[in-house]
């Protein structure tokens, strides 16, 4: 079975889920695909019909469109809820405050302002750390501990939340998503944005530090 997954859509066009190729070939099969693109197909082989004697094929399109009530977008301007994986994601894995770019293990999610202060879980008070400045910075705001973010935090939107919760994602499926991610996102800089955005060689400033940890 195929790692890589389909993006679906509703038939506005917006993100409504990533699905299994299995589960997309249930749709086609069932006549609920609107419209399909993309570059990647993946081919599903059936059962043999016995008055034909030929063996079923469902060709199922990287990103498609389903018809139906259940995949009608509702709350779209919603809120994405933080996760480790998708915060590392937005920050690049690059440190707010000494701005290295780590490996998984070697990073932290840091309350800007401290939460044993009352700071909140948000994606406006969370940025990306490494152990050593987490450790660092303590309970302290960044400029008690004189310590300032390199970065901003900012919410990231539907079409980014997307890109941010699939490591395996497609060229094509990038590319349809990127259209919908605002300018000052971070995904639009640099652009070697696959495999879930993890580093795997070097940044501009030197290599990855932390080891060899690949990652969840």
């Amino acid at each position: 079975m195929s790692a890589s997954r389909i993006l679906a859509l509703d038939v506005a066009g917006a993100p409504h889920r990533w699905i299994d190729v299995e589960d997309a070939a249930h749709y086609y099969a069932k006549g609920m695909i609107a419209w399909a693109v993309g570059d990647t197909e993946f081919v599903l082989h059936g059962g043999i019909q016995r008055s034909t004697l030929q063996r079923s094929v469902i060709r199922a399109s990287s990103i498609i469109a389903i018809s139906g009530r259940e995949f009608i977008v509702r709350n779209y301007g919603r809120v994405p809820g933080v996760q480790k994986d998708m915060l590392f994601a937005r920050d690049r894995y690059v440190c707010a405050y000494c701005g290295g770019r780590f490996k998984v293990a070697y990073l932290e999610m840091e309350h800007v302002y401290p939460r044993s202060r009352g700071g909140a879980a948000s994606w406006m008070n969370l940025v990306t750390a490494c152990k050593d400045c987490n450790d660092r910075k303590k309970a302290r705001t960044p400029e008690e501990a004189k310590m300032p973010l390199l970065y901003l935090p900012y919410v990231p939107n539907r079409h980014e939340a997307f890109i941010l919760a699939n490591r395996r994602i497609l060229t094509d499926q990038m590319e349809f998503l990127l259209q919908g991610v605002p300018r000052h996102s971070r995904l639009h800089e640099g652009s070697q944005l696959r495999d879930g955005l993890q580093p795997t060689g070097g940044i501009a400033s030197g290599p990855v530090a932390g080891g060899t940890d690949e990652g969840p």
